[in-house]
C-alpha cells in the first residue's frame, strides 16, 4: 500500500481536521495508508502575545512546510483561515474540503446575546476582526486579547477570566461543543474571517501523484467561494494584523461576495457588496477590494 503522511499542528481542532482528511482519503483510495504526523508549531508556543506581533498566522505553517521539505510528511492540513495569501515557493493548495459553519459563536454562560451585555463586560477575542465588529456594536465593552487553543480559551471562559468570548462556530461543532455556542453571528450583519470553516490540504507543487489523491476531496462551491475572498483580502494586503472579513455565497446569477474593513480602536466599518459569475471568482473578490479602497479602507489599514 501507498504511504501518505499528514503534517498536523497537535491541538485537539487540528488534529481532528487531519483525521477527518485522513478518513475522507481512505474513503476514496482503497490502496492507500494514511499517518498523522503531529507537531507543535511556533504560533501555538507563543500564546502571551498576539497573533500581529509575533509573524501572523503564517506562524501556524512554517514548522509543518518544513516537514514536507524534509520528507517527513507529504501533506498539510489547515484551516484555510489561517493559510497566507501568498504561499512560499514550492508550495500549493491542492484542495479545499466543503465548508461548515462559516459563523462566528457568541459564548458565555450567562448572557444569550452580545446585547445583553452589562456595560463594561469583559470580552475575550484574539481577532481583531472581532473586535472592530464588537467596538461597532458595543463600544462600552472592555475587549481583551485571548490566545490558546479552544479548550484554553473555554477554560478561561469557565474560570470568569471573562463574561463571553468570540470563536468560530466550525471548531466548537467539529469539537462536539456546539452546545456551548449561545448565539451564531450571522453574515450579512456579522462578517467572518476569509475562508473560515473550510479545511484546506496544502503540498508541494512538483508532486503531483499527491495531486492526484487529493482532487476527491475538492469541492468545488467552496474552492469558489474562499478563493473570491482570498482574492480581495490579498487586495487589500490583509493579514491577522489588520481587521479584513469576507464572506461570499453562491446566488441564482452567480457569486455575492460582502467584505468589510474595520478599525479595533474606534469601531469603524467600512462595507462593500458586489455579484459576479461562478468562474471568475478572483475577479469579484478584487472588485469588492476596490471598492473598499474607494471608501478609505486603504488609510484604515495604514497604506498610502
Amino acid at each position: 500500500m501507498k504511504l501518505l503522511r499528514i503534517a498536523t499542528r497537535q491541538s485537539a481542532l487540528a488534529l481532528w481536521q487531519a483525521e477527518h482528511v485522513a478518513a475522507r482519503l481512505r474513503a476514496a483510495h482503497a490502496d492507500l495508508q494514511v499517518e498523522l504526523v503531529p507537531m507543535t508549531t511556533r504560533g501555538d508556543q507563543i500564546l502571551d502575545q498576539p497573533l500581529s506581533a509575533i509573524g501572523g498566522k503564517g506562524l501556524f505553517l512554517k514548522e509543518l512546510e518544513v516537514a514536507m521539505l524534509e520528507g517527513r510528511a507529504d501533506i498539510a492540513v489547515h484551516s484555510l483561515k489561517d493559510v497566507p495569501m501568498e504561499l512560499d515557493a514550492g508550495f500549493a493548495l491542492g484542495a479545499v474540503l466543503e465548508r461548515a459553519d462559516a459563523a462566528d459563536a457568541f459564548v458565555s454562560n450567562r448572557y444569550r446575546r452580545i446585547e445583553e451585555l452589562p456595560r463594561g463586560a469583559r470580552v475575550g477575542t484574539s481577532s481583531l476582526r472581532r473586535q472592530a465588529q464588537l467596538r461597532a456594536l458595543r463600544p462600552d465593552l472592555a475587549l481583551s486579547d485571548l490566545r490558546g487553543n479552544v479548550g484554553t480559551r473555554l477554560g478561561k471562559l469557565d474560570a470568569d477570566q471573562y463574561d463571553a468570548i468570540l470563536l468560530a462556530c466550525a471548531g466548537l461543532e467539529r469539537l462536539g461543543l456546539s452546545a456551548r455556542i449561545a448565539n451564531r453571528l450571522d453574515p450579512p450583519h456579522w462578517i467572518p474571517a476569509v475562508a473560515q470553516g473550510a479545511i484546506a490540504i496544502e503540498y508541494r507543487a512538483v508532486d503531483r501523484a499527491t495531486l492526484h489523491r487529493l482532487a476527491p476531496l475538492d469541492d468545488a462551491d467552496t474552492a469558489r467561494c474562499t478563493a473570491a475572498e482570498r482574492a480581495m483580502n490579498r487586495r487589500l494586503h490583509g493579514n491577522c494584523s489588520v481587521p479584513i472579513a469576507g464572506y461570499c455565497r453562491e446566488i441564482e446569477a452567480g457569486l455575492e461576495l460582502t467584505g468589510l474593513v474595520g478599525d479595533a480602536a474606534s469601531g469603524r466599518l467600512l462595507r462593500a457588496t458586489a455579484a459576479g459569475v461562478l468562474d471568475a471568482p478572483e475577479a469579484l473578490g478584487e472588485r469588492v477590494a476596490q471598492l473598499l479602497l474607494d471608501q478609505g479602507a486603504g488609510e484604515m489599514l495604514g497604506r498610502t
